[in-house]
């Protein structure tokens, strides 16, 4: 008998995210990000460093390496304002994500002029605490890193985060291009994806539309990325059971999903608007959009 298809667990989405990162170039694009472009955007208009960070809060499974990118985004602001103490925040729901976090901070010895202060909460909770106390504290960088996709009301989420700046404060939002191969599946072959992904499907036009409506002035940086999921055409190849996995929010997709769904994903993940051939490999295009919205 063939079991049921269920969403991934959390931990299971963490494995499959693995597999994603070790085969794409998602954090190598944002790395060259950080090192083109960041040191302009916070040079100059950060009057008293507070970085804040929401970070992938509406489902811990979409954390980004476990602090790594808010580190490495801490350290160009060091270099940029050398002496200046940050003080930073991290919201973040998942307790095991907040422990990993915590022991890379533990291991950096550079960071003596960092403060860390933790909420264990999704966005919304902590917008609503917020609301709550009355404690509407300012930041001078805010940035949110592939999570918009999970939260319940993205233009709230965007509008209070907005409002949490300080004056010539930046708000970062990396989300997936309109370029990408993400965007076509979910826009011409959404009726491949399984009911049990739950996610938004939302890349950078859903997102400039909402802070045009907002007024929010901002500028978009397109950055190339290729994630290779030869794998996913291979019978029985357990790297690309967990890329599958990680494609559809599905645990064991390839042994649950019906052989016609199996056939029609696999299709069109090897359609040109969606992958492209390269000696041989399968590479999907994984391009992101990075956003920097204005205070």
């Amino acid at each position: 008998m063939i079991p049921s298809m269920r969403s991934l667990t959390a931990e299971e989405y963490v494995e499959a995210f693995k597999s994603f990162l070790e085969h794409s170039t998602e954090h190598q694009c944002m790395d060259e990000f950080n090192k083109e472009q960041m040191p302009t955007i916070v040079a100059g208009s950060i009057t008293r460093l507070c970085h804040h960070v929401s970070h992938k809060a509406e489902q811990a499974s979409l954390l980004l390496g476990g602090g790594e990118q808010d580190l490495k985004m801490i350290r160009i602001l060091q270099a940029v304002h050398p002496g200046v103490f940050i003080d930073n925040e991290i919201v973040e729901p998942n307790p095991q994500h907040v422990a990993a976090y915590k022991e890379l901070v533990n291991q950096a010895p550079d960071l003596q002029n960092v403060s860390f202060i933790w909420h264990q909460l999704t966005s919304l909770e902590y917008e609503q605490q917020v609301k709550e106390k009355g404690t509407h504290k300012k930041f001078d960088f805010i940035h949110m890193i592939q999570m918009l996709y999970r939260v319940e009301d993205i233009p709230s989420t965007i509008k209070f985060f907005h409002s949490c700046l300080d004056h010539h404060g930046k708000l970062l939002i990396i989300i997936l291009s309109d370029s990408s191969g993400w965007a076509s599946l979910w826009k011409k072959h959404r009726d491949c994806l399984p009911a049990t992904d739950s996610g938004h499907y939302v890349t950078c036009s859903g997102i400039t539309e909402v802070l045009q409506r907002l007024g929010v002035q901002h500028r978009v940086y397109e950055l190339p990325s290729g994630w290779d999921i030869t794998e996913c055409f291979v019978e029985g190849d357990a790297v690309g059971g967990r890329m599958m996995d990680f494609l559809t929010g599905t645990k064991n997709f390839l042994g649950t999903a019906p052989a016609a769904l199996r056939r029609r994903l696999q299709e069109a993940l090897c359609q040109p608007e969606c992958s492209s051939t390269r000696d041989g490999r399968v590479i999907f295009s994984n391009n992101l959009s990075m956003i920097i919205a204005e205070s």
